[in-house]
């Protein structure tokens, strides 16, 4: 999606490549000077531990060799009552040797780390499909931000679903981290793309992607993994065509939606329904509800990474209380892209970049009538391959 991409994690060792030698070289210049005024035996092999934590493996072999020539030029300048003598060259060659040793090992370990990292990130973008910013006629933005490096990859979702009887909008948390989290997203987008598609009620498609949860715990349960009972909250929209100034509204027990315009800032229903996967506790799935929603109104969604972010002092992020007074101060910051970026920055701000779960932030309102937006036509070729106008649409 336009501007959710997450950066590519670069390792200590790769960030570091072009400048890593400079530290150990000007601690091996200092003691090099050190021993020569005040005729103390202080120890080179110091250097080569430290290239080993810094540097690649040629670098770090490279210095351990530089130190262990430094040594014998330094020991070989004193008289023979001040040399340190064969023990210590020998304790500063195998010192080059073990740093060498351990930088390899690091480098290595490294390296699976940053597979294992694109391992996930790849698999995250493959179930969230790149959309244009102005699409099916609304215009979106929005931002993924990444937990913290220890944490595991977590479920959040979003998408949207041109359709024959309007657009669909469809963000979401499954419960728990890893790729069962990722894997339960994938099955409820594959049902939101066809669902929301297809069916002409929104309560239908709700219905489908309930029983889709249902499906996908009974499969994960009988192949024996361990975390068979997932659930997801998550808002269900539908922008309709006939009637451009209210939106229908499901929400899975998710964060309450809000809406931002001239006028200020307003809460949609709250999640007073059940999670998905979780309905049959309540005795059927949320409820429908139309609201207003101006369209000059930009609607605000997002997951618990947001509400739930926490600084020093426990504090949670005031979202509303924020995005109130950046529209205070700005009415034109409601633009999604604009908005997106100022909570983004909020929930860095107030954390101080220290994410414990995946966070998504996600703005979209109707474009104007006037501007034309791919994604609401027939297909291209429809009409020559004989498709109907309902089957036209992305």
């Amino acid at each position: 999606m336009t501007g959710m991409r997450r950066e590519r994690r670069r390792p200590q060792w790769e960030r570091m490549r072009g400048y890593s030698w400079v530290l150990p070289s000007l601690l091996l210049i200092g003691i090099v000077m050190l021993d020569f005024n005040t005729g103390a035996a202080f120890r080179i092999v110091l250097v080569p531990g430290l290239a080993a934590a810094v540097c690649g493996v040629g670098a770090t072999a490279c210095i351990a060799v530089v130190s262990l020539v430094a040594y014998a030029l330094v020991d070989h300048a004193w008289p023979d009552h001040y040399k340190a003598g064969l023990p210590d060259f020998v304790l500063v060659a195998l010192g080059g040797a073990l740093a060498t040793l351990v930088a390899a090992l690091r480098v290595r370990q490294e390296r699976r780390m940053l597979r294992m990292q694109d391992i996930l990130e790849t698999s995250v973008r493959a179930v969230l499909r790149p959309l244009p910013a102005r699409w099916a006629g609304l215009e979106q933005a929005g931002a993924y931000l990444a937990a913290d490096v220890e944490a595991q990859v977590g479920g959040d979702f979003y998408d949207i679903q041109p359709s024959p009887y309007g657009t669909r909008v469809l963000v979401g948390d499954v419960q728990g981290k890893g790729l069962g989290a990722v894997e339960a997203a994938a099955a409820l987008l594959g049902t939101f793309r066809e669902a929301g598609y297809h069916e002409e009620d929104l309560g239908t498609v709700a219905e489908r992607l309930e029983i889709r949860m249902l499906r996908h715990r009974v499969h994960t349960t009988a192949i024996g993994q361990e975390d068979g009972d997932r659930f997801a909250t998550a808002v269900l929209v539908a922008f309709s065509r006939g009637a451009p100034g209210v939106v229908d509204v499901i929400n899975f027990g998710h964060e309450a939606p809000l809406a931002i315009g001239p006028h200020g800032v307003r809460e949609l229903p709250d999640g007073d329904g059940a999670p998905i996967g979780l309905c049959d506790l309540t005795g059927g799935l949320p409820p429908t509800r139309r609201v207003p929603l101006a369209p000059e109104e930009t609607l605000l969604l997002v997951t618990d990474g947001v509400t739930e972010a926490r600084n020093r002092k426990g504090e949670f992020y005031d979202l509303q209380g924020d995005v109130a007074a950046a529209m205070a101060a700005d009415p034109g910051c409601a633009a999604p892209r604009l908005l997106v970026r100022r909570i983004r920055d909020g929930v860095l701000r107030h954390s101080g970049r220290r994410l414990t779960d995946d966070t998504t932030i996600y703005a979209v309102r109707r474009l104007p009538e006037s501007e034309e937006s791919p994604g609401t036509g027939p297909l291209p070729g429809a009409r020559e391959r004989g498709l109907s106008e309902k089957e036209g649409y992305f």
